[in-house]
């Protein structure tokens, strides 16, 4: 008696067996190629803090000042596209509150201008498409994706170096968790700067003067899957020395905290709970939802494979039909052996 399978059964079977191969590939195909620093990237964040700057209109330093530092990163989408490189053209300001609003970042008490390239998978700088400064590190405006619990070197642009970040346990910002790294940097020249005497207690008209950094403390809060730090704070001291000099003279700029701002906090963590979100969606939730779906597909269509339905078709059988009540082993048979009379 011959079975066969009925379409229902095999589109189970087949479903099932599709799932099953889609699991790992979104877990090892999709995934890992959605983890790439984006391109089309413009925000704005920004710090607000107290401190100290050198005001040039009254020649002196003045203290307990509102300050605000003000970064914007934009995208070369066509240039990234280009090299392959994720291609951010940084700009940052700082300002106290009688150059706000900055109509020309010029007009700014400090103002920069960066052009960052990280490779998108690994966040490594890469050292092309116009570069400015040169970088080098594992995190500056972003961590790698899979934050480690490890210690990593941080850029500062600033010092123009790497900077050791200890992993110092976790932390909430706006009620989302991330990853808490805090390092400092010791007072450290970083360049001369022509400068009236006076400014380092020197009598001459114009002098080399030493510019020091140091930064009392970092802390940066990074989300664990998708590297996106969600909340920053920097604690900068830009001084001026006499050639030489063993102690600061003058300060230019010193804050022992800038951080984000509280607009800038829930922006950051927004983005961050989105991106991972859908990270965990092609990483975890759909594998397995598809490993568990994909499994009982198969297991029901095989069992209804397994017991088919008896093909009638060729007239094999009929149910609730015993043996030809005339076949040829019928005692009715006309083919049947007969008694004979001799």
């Amino acid at each position: 008696m011959r079975r066969t399978a009925s379409p229902l059964s095999l589109v189970l079977l087949g479903l099932g067996a599709f799932l099953l191969v889609l699991a790992p590939m979104l877990a090892w195909y999709v995934e890992p190629r959605a983890k790439r620093t984006p391109i089309d990237v413009d925000q704005i964040t920004v710090f607000k803090g107290t401190g100290s700057y050198f005001d040039t209109g009254k020649v002196k330093t003045v203290q307990d000042q509102n300050l605000t530092v003000t970064r914007q990163v934009r995208g070369d989408v066509a240039d990234s596209e280009k090299s392959g490189r994720a291609i951010w053209d940084v700009s940052t300001s700082i300002d106290p509150d009688k150059t706000l609003p900055a109509a020309d970042p010029h007009d700014s008490l400090q103002w920069s201008l960066e052009r960052w390239v990280t490779d998108r998978k690994t966040n490594k700088p890469v050292h092309c498409c116009g570069e400015k400064p040169y970088f080098e590190g594992e995190a500056y405006l972003k961590f790698p994706f899979g934050v480690e619990k490890r210690t990593y070197l941080w850029w500062d642009a600033t010092l123009g170096a790497t900077v050791p970040l200890s992993y110092q346990g976790k932390k909430k910002i706006q009620g989302y968790e991330g990853l808490r790294f805090t390092g400092t940097v010791k007072a450290t020249k970083t360049g001369t700067r022509q400068v009236p005497g006076r400014l380092v207690g020197l009598k001459r008209s114009q002098v080399m003067a030493e510019e020091w950094y140091a930064n009392h403390g970092i802390e940066l809060v990074a989300d664990q899957r998708t590297g996106r730090i969600i909340f920053a704070a920097i604690g900068p001291r830009k001084t001026l020395r006499a050639p030489g000099g063993k102690k600061d003279v003058t300060v230019l700029l010193d804050s022992k905290r800038i951080a984000f701002n509280k607009k800038t906090q829930q922006s950051q963590v927004d983005l961050a709970d989105d991106d991972s979100s859908r990270l965990k969606l092609v990483g975890e939730t759909l594998p397995l939802v598809t490993v568990v779906l994909g499994g009982a597909l198969a297991i029901l269509g095989g069992v209804l494979v397994a017991r088919g339905r008896e093909n009638d078709s060729n007239g094999s059988g009929r149910d609730g039909e015993g043996p030809d009540s005339m076949g040829p082993h019928s005692d009715t048979s006309p083919n049947s052996l007969q008694p004979t009379t001799m």
